[in-house]
This record gives C-alpha cells, structure tokens and sequence, in this order.
C-alpha cells in the first residue's frame, strides 16, 4: 500500500523532494474564488454570508439567525454526553495547565548610562476561531486554538462553525462555552474568514483570525493577512513515523492510519531501517483498514501519499526527517536518543512506542495546531506568545544620549539620513 522509497546517493534528497512536493502540486488554488467573496462580504456584510452560507451547505431555508442565542447554546451544552463532557473537561484542565507555563513575562534593564530598556507584554484584544464543520466537527479544535488565548489574557474571543444546516455538534458547543468564548456564529468557509476580519452587522471584527480549514478558509486566511493576523496557512494533517525491527508493525499501522483517515491529501510516511517492518506494516495497513468507517479517506491518502523509506544509516534517517520537516513525527526505536538530539525540523515529536499521536491531537497537553508541508523548517505550533503582542520600551537618560548619540548620527549620515542625525544633534546642543 506504501509505495517503496530505498533511500541511497543515487536516490538523492532531491529525488525525494521531488515525491513530496507533487503533494503541493496538487492543491487547487482557490484565490480568485476567495477574493470576490470576500470583496463581496466587506460590501454587504450579513446578506452575502447567508447567501453563501446557503449556496455552499446547500440550505434552503429561508430565514437565519447566525449566531447562537445564551439560550441555545446552555441548551446544546446539555444534551452533551457525560463521557463526553468529562473528556472534554479533562482535555481543558491539561491543555490550560500545559500552556499556562508559558507565559511570557516582563522584563526591565538598566545599562551602565542608566537607560532603561524593557519589554512589555499584551493580549491581542479581540480574537477570532474557525473551526470546521461539515462532515466532521472537532471539540479539540475548539480547546487547541481558545486555550492559549485564554492564558494569554484575551478578553474576547469569538468563533464560527458550520451549522446553519441543523447539523450542530454539540461537543464543540460545549467545548466553547468551556472556554467562555464571547460570541459563537454558525457559518463557515471563505465568507466567515472575511465577516471575522472585516465585521458585519453581526459579526464582530477581529484582530487575529486561527483554526484550521479546506482551501477556500486558507486561502481567505491568506488573503486577508495584513488587514488582521493569522496563525498559519495550514495544509492537509501528515506524519512521519521512523520505526527499526522492534516496532509493533499493528501499531504502526493503526498511528498510519489515524493520519490518513483525516483527508485524502493528508500524508503518511514511514522511515525504517527494516525491509522485514515495512512489509509487515503494509500487511497490517490492509487488514486493519477494511474495519474503518473512513475507510475510502484512508485508501485514497495512503495509496496517493503514503510513503515507505528505506535506509540503514542514521545519519541519513536524520537528513531525511529534516527534510520532511513533519507536522507530527514520531519515534518509535529501541533508541530514539541520537535521532531527537539532531532533529531540527518537526512540528511535534512523540517519544517511544506508546506515544500515538492521537494523544497530542487530544489530551497530552502541548498544542495540536502545528505547522504543515515543510513550514516546521521555519515556524512552530501554535502557543500563547501567537495571542500576545510585545513592547519595547526605551527610556534614554541625559547621559545616556551624550555617550551613544555621536555614534547614532555617525550611522544615520552614512544611510543619508541627516534627519535621523538631526534629531539627535539637536539634542546634543546646550540647552538655553
């Protein structure tokens, strides 16, 4: 089922750049779609995302409320099941506690000409959640994106989610009433990205927009970047999963499969030194995957994009991790200490063979929203600092002026700047 990749000189990382971007390739571009949505959203507000609203969840009636009342959501909150809610309650208590070490704190400096430097730390005041809808809605999205914001001292918090069409999960409800959120609308796609980054009649405007979504959301996230912030431009989930002769091949599999199940553009890749494991894997893949209630998801992604590699040296199984640069990338070798000293590039790494990454999508703690397609070579998961803004703040004393302005206008002469000097030299005069 994995197609067979024997990593070697000849086959070079450039071959297998080559396999991993014809992934990229594949996704539609949606940019022009999006813009006249969202043109059309600014202009209009309400009525052009209930127009939308209705041409793409195919609604056919007539009128809408699209935000949720206090009493409907105390409502759908209740009807939760008790598993459900206690799970979900679970999951809060440790994402919060996870993320509440890293708050960042003020700090304050004094140099030896008595300036005073610092930094200063806010919260973004107003932050807006997408979370997906359709045919699959996610509570943990709702805890992954809100948490950290709450840490962070966001006062308002708002979220949007497909549910227009009556098919309303309650679980996400709850999920955000749990995290206190300000407002809950019931639309998704491009049209909700630009009422959250614009505001309506409705819709409140954001300042920062996060939540994962199909290519019409990344686009529209794109798109109006720079107008509001965003916390990435996500694509479809991967894994990559290096494995060496002791590996269950069954749980291999199985961790294979909670990736591919996901999308059919997302990509499972598995790295061993063990042509006898990656035989056994693939054996297990397609016994365990005829159980699956998403079973054509799974197919469609492993046979496209799923991925076996072949290599017997270490110091290449690195290289070749890095390379990827995985979402999610899990370790499960007699001896995964060498590989984690040296892996630069993964969004999150599970350690040892009980480490499924179904426990970081869930429950473990730390952040599932994580970088995608390579983007871990340069960014990281979601975390608290993504809800906060920092502040320099410079306090130049009189002597501190005297001994650092010469240089000061020596470097803004030499860029021409004689303005930028000016300011200082003027300073620099005996005051009268």
């Amino acid at each position: 089922m994995l197609k067979l990749f024997i990593f070697s000189k000849k086959k070079s990382l450039n071959n297998l750049n080559i396999i991993l971007n014809r992934r990229k390739l594949t996704q539609t571009s949606k940019t022009s779609i999006v813009r006249k949505i969202i043109l059309n959203v600014k202009k209009k507000g309400d009525k052009e995302v209930i127009k939308y609203e209705r041409k793409f969840s195919k609604i056919k009636i007539k009128s809408v409320k699209i935000i949720f009342s206090k009493k409907e959501i105390s409502k759908i909150s209740n009807k939760v099941d008790k598993r459900i809610k206690q799970s979900i309650d679970l999951a809060f208590n440790r994402i919060k506690k996870f993320h509440s070490k890293q708050k960042f704190s003020s700090f304050n400096i004094k140099d030896k000409y008595n300036n005073e430097l610092s930094y200063k730390y806010s919260p973004i005041e107003k932050v807006g959640v997408y979370v997906p809808g359709g045919s699959a809605s996610y509570p943990s999205t709702v805890l992954m994106n809100c948490i950290p914001a709450i840490v962070a001292g966001v006062k308002n918090i708002y979220l949007t989610t497909p549910a227009l069409d009556s098919k309303i999960n309650s679980a996400v409800i709850y999920a955000a009433k749990k995290c206190r959120v300000k407002k809950i609308y019931k639309t998704g796609g491009a049209h909700s990205i630009a009422a959250l980054a614009y505001g309506t009649q409705t819709f409140e405007k954001v300042d920062k927009i996060v939540g994962p979504g199909n290519a019409f959301v990344a686009n529209a996230k794109k798109e109006v970047f720079g107008d509001v912030g965003i916390d990435m431009i996500a694509g479809p989930s991967e894994v990559t999963i290096v494995a060496d002769k002791y590996a269950n091949p069954h749980w291999v599999a199985a961790d294979l499969i909670a990736q591919a199940e996901h999308d059919i553009f997302a990509q499972s890749i598995l790295i061993s030194d063990s042509h006898n494991l990656i035989k056994s894997v693939n054996k297990c893949l397609e016994e365990q995957i005829k159980k699956l209630p998403k079973k054509n998801i799974a197919t469609k992604s492993l046979k496209k994009f799923g991925l076996a590699i072949y290599s017997n040296n270490k110091k290449e199984i690195i290289e070749i991790i890095n390379t990827i640069a995985p979402e999610h990338l899990e370790l499960n070798m007699k001896n995964n200490n060498d590989i984690i000293k040296k892996v630069k590039n993964a969004g999150s790494i599970f350690i040892g063979k009980y480490s499924a990454e179904a426990m970081g999508d869930y429950i473990a703690g730390p952040n599932h929203v994580l970088p995608t397609s390579g983007a871990a070579k340069f960014s990281s998961g979601l975390s608290v600092n993504d809800f906060l803004k920092r502040h320099s703040l410079i306090k130049i004393s009189k002597t501190g002026i005297e001994r650092l302005g010469p240089s000061v206008i020596n470097l803004a002469q030499h860029e021409n700047l004689e303005g930028h000097a000016n300011s200082i030299k003027i300073r620099l005069k005996k005051e009268k």
